[in-house]
């Protein structure tokens, strides 16, 4: 006679005797075994938005390269303005503008019509605005006093020759490449763009667009992997789907391989009959993290085909993306020549009420609403409604929790993942 279990309604539940690998332990096994797994080229600053440096940069020259005149006015040394009350200097010939400098050293005593950006010629350290002057084309009248050096920009004052700029590993922004060219730098040490491979497995999956057959969904894995590789701003290559077949699965790891860096699947990570990646990369040994104590998610395979890191997700879509941007994307960092970096979450009053179970840390879809968090009404993981509807997410612990309205909760914001 068989003997049925106890009844626990629990699907993330384990057999006795196998536990969870708590999530913190999963990224510090990531954290260590990560490395950078692409070659260095040479590109063009304008070229090189996301890239993330090979070595150091320093500063080749100053930025500003040579004082001068923060505002359109008139320009004479400074000494001259520091009496009180009204001042009277003689107005010399020429003037001194963006790109056409005065020739030659202003006399003491007089001053120069000088333009925003105009290098200061010898003579000057001083600039007063002229909407603070009187002129008759031959003098000038103020009030005094005016401070010496008013309204003007010293030489290296934003950065000096020899500033180290970035570090190897930092990943350049638009602002980065601004800097780079103030100071002259045309060209930086890179590494090549990371290429990540999509694959989505599954008999019962469809393309959109197809009739479906009864049993059939369509694939929504393989459309918000590639848009987020995409955002993330690394090369995606679309690999389709694979069937629930282990010698069709083993066909494009191999293919993979040959083109991919890294590999992102979505379906087949479990312990099930037609989980073939976990079991593929079980029968490779190369089998390193699995159990994970999350929610959404379940088993996650993690390992190596071929020196290609594999990241099998879950196939529900919101397991698939939780997991993407909680394992995935620090990793991913790495692998393209960047250093380990941690979501920045911040601490937000809770617009919900939520009883949490002990074990597994949580991510709840979320967004924020007149200062508070709130989150989607379904914790379902198949709901893709609540991936769009949803601006970051709720990271609860692994602990037990009793959460009211007012709590602060953990809120990570998608764009924390550069998604």
């Amino acid at each position: 006679m068989l003997s049925p279990p106890p009844l626990r309604n629990d699907c993330f539940a384990l057999p006795e005797g196998i536990d969870w690998m708590p999530v913190p332990l999963a990224l510090e096994r990531l954290k260590d075994r990560m490395q950078c797994c692409v070659k260095v080229h040479t590109l063009p600053v304008d070229q090189a938005l996301g890239a993330f440096l090979a070595q150091e940069v320093s500063a080749p020259n100053a930025h500003p390269p040579q004082a001068n005149a923060a505002v359109d006015g008139f320009g004479f040394d400074g000494r001259l303005s520091q009496e009180a009350g009204a001042l009277h200097i003689p107005l010399a010939q020429g003037r001194a503008a963006a790109g056409h400098p005065f020739d030659g050293k202003l006399p003491y005593g007089e001053a120069l019509r000088v333009l925003t950006g105009a290098p200061l010629p010898a003579g000057v350290d001083t600039v007063i605005l002229q909407e603070d002057v009187s002129s008759d084309g031959e003098r000038l009248a103020f009030n005094g006093p005016l401070k010496r050096g008013a309204n003007t920009r010293n030489a290296g004052e934003d950065v000096t020759q020899g500033t180290k700029l970035f570090s190897a590993g930092h990943r350049l922004e638009v602002g980065d490449l601004a800097l780079l060219a103030s100071v002259g730098v045309g060209q930086v040490h890179v590494f090549q763009r990371l290429k990540i491979g999509i694959l989505s497995t599954g008999d019962e999956l469809q393309e959109i667009g197809q009739p479906l057959a009864h049993g059939q969904i369509f694939d929504a894995n393989r459309p918000m992997l590639l848009a987020l590789i995409d955002r993330l701003g690394y090369q995606a290559i679309d690999l389709g789907r694979a069937s629930d077949d282990r010698d069709h699965l083993r066909a494009v790891l191999n293919a993979a391989a040959q083109s991919c860096d890294v590999m992102l699947s979505t379906g087949g990570a479990s312990d099930g009959d037609e989980d073939h990646m976990s079991g593929l990369l079980n029968e490779a040994d190369s089998l390193a993290i699995w159990r994970v104590a999350v929610k959404p998610g379940r088993p996650i395979a993690m390992g190596v085909w071929n020196a290609m890191p594999v990241f099998g997700l879950p196939g529900n879509p919101v397991a698939a993306l939780v997991c993407a941007l909680i394992f995935a994307s620090p990793a991913l960092r790495v692998l393209a020549g960047g250093g380990w970096v941690s979501p920045q979450s911040f601490l937000v009053p809770a617009g919900f009420r939520k009883t949490k179970k002990p074990g597994r840390v949580e991510y709840l879809r979320a967004r924020i609403e007149a200062g508070r968090v709130v989150i989607f009404p379904s914790e379902g993981s198949g709901r893709v409604s609540g991936l769009s509807w949803a601006q970051g997410l709720v990271e609860l612990g692994a602990g037990a929790q009793e959460i009211n309205a007012g709590d602060p909760v953990q809120y990570i914001p998608f764009s924390s993942f550069g998604a």
